[in-house]
């Protein structure tokens, strides 16, 4: 390569280095939120009979926050368990079967040998499909019984409240002995779930196009909390306020244990 075309190829590249490392990375201010802040009311009526939880309770998915009074519901399904598991009318229609088809296997023996008339005959086969529609119609009654089961269990479960989500209690609102129901204004708990976080921000429209979905980012802690954490872009709206000149980004920001607290104002840093 010429001297002249090494010199230039030199500059270019020194150029260009300058100008990248001159691009200073992106600051933007944010705020860490919950993830979910969720009202867990009962999908159903009936007085609270215990709250497991307190707040600041740490609960997993599915883990057991209040049960309602249920008495009757109890009831029911041990009554409907009962008649799922009776077996003497199913018993009995399988007897009967069982005797009218060797009544009729009989009458078509001695029709052939012209012991009895082929009335006789007609009417043992008629008995033996009577029968045949006792035993089913006892099966279907057998499967009606296992399905009320079933039911029965579904209205049981309802009057116990579980956690929809793995977070912490924020607030127990109602106690034992308080009505509960799904269309009252005061749920029994406030759980919020915090792993992982929201890391919210609101961004110039200038910085649109800069920001994908994806990408991760630093996000530094205000004190007393402090720390810097890797965040992971979730969501980049596709509109912009026209008032304000801004969009929205969140991040989600991974805390297990739940470390990190709800609520902090941070820095990102892309």
């Amino acid at each position: 390569m010429p001297p002249t075309l090494r010199r230039l190829c030199c500059c270019a590249l020194l150029a260009a280095a300058s100008a990248f490392a001159a691009d200073p990375p992106l600051e933007f201010d944010c705020l860490v939120e919950a993830r979910q802040d969720i009202a867990v009311r009962s999908p159903v009526e009936g007085v609270i009979e215990s709250v497991q939880v307190e707040r600041g309770s740490l609960l997993k998915r599915g883990q057991l926050i209040a049960t309602l009074s249920s008495g009757p519901e109890r009831a029911a399904l041990e009554l409907a368990r009962s008649r799922a598991t009776m077996e003497g009318e199913l018993n009995s229609a399988e007897a009967r079967v069982e005797l009218a088809r060797k009544k009729w296997e009989r009458a078509e023996e001695l029709l052939k040998r012209n012991f009895v008339s082929a009335n006789a005959r007609d009417e043992a086969q008629a008995e033996y499909r009577l029968a045949r529609e006792q035993l089913r119609a006892a099966q279907e009654s057998r499967q009606l019984a296992e399905f009320e089961v079933k039911r029965a269990e579904q209205i049981l479960t309802q009057r116990t409240i579980r956690s929809p989500v793995t977070g912490i209690v924020v607030e127990v609102v109602l106690r034992p002995g308080e009505l509960a129901t799904s269309n009252q204004r005061e749920p029994i708990v406030r759980v919020m779930e915090i792993d992982p976080l929201n890391v919210e921000l609101i961004l110039p429209v200038s910085a649109f196009g800069q920001i994908k979905s994806g990408q991760r980012a630093q996000v530094t802690l205000e004190p007393p909390v402090g720390g810097t954490y890797s965040a992971r872009v979730e969501v980049v709206d596709r509109t912009v306020d026209a008032a304000s000149g801004t969009f929205g980004v969140r991040l989600a920001l991974p805390n297990p244990g739940g470390r990190i607290p709800a609520g902090v104002k941070c820095r990102a840093r892309f």
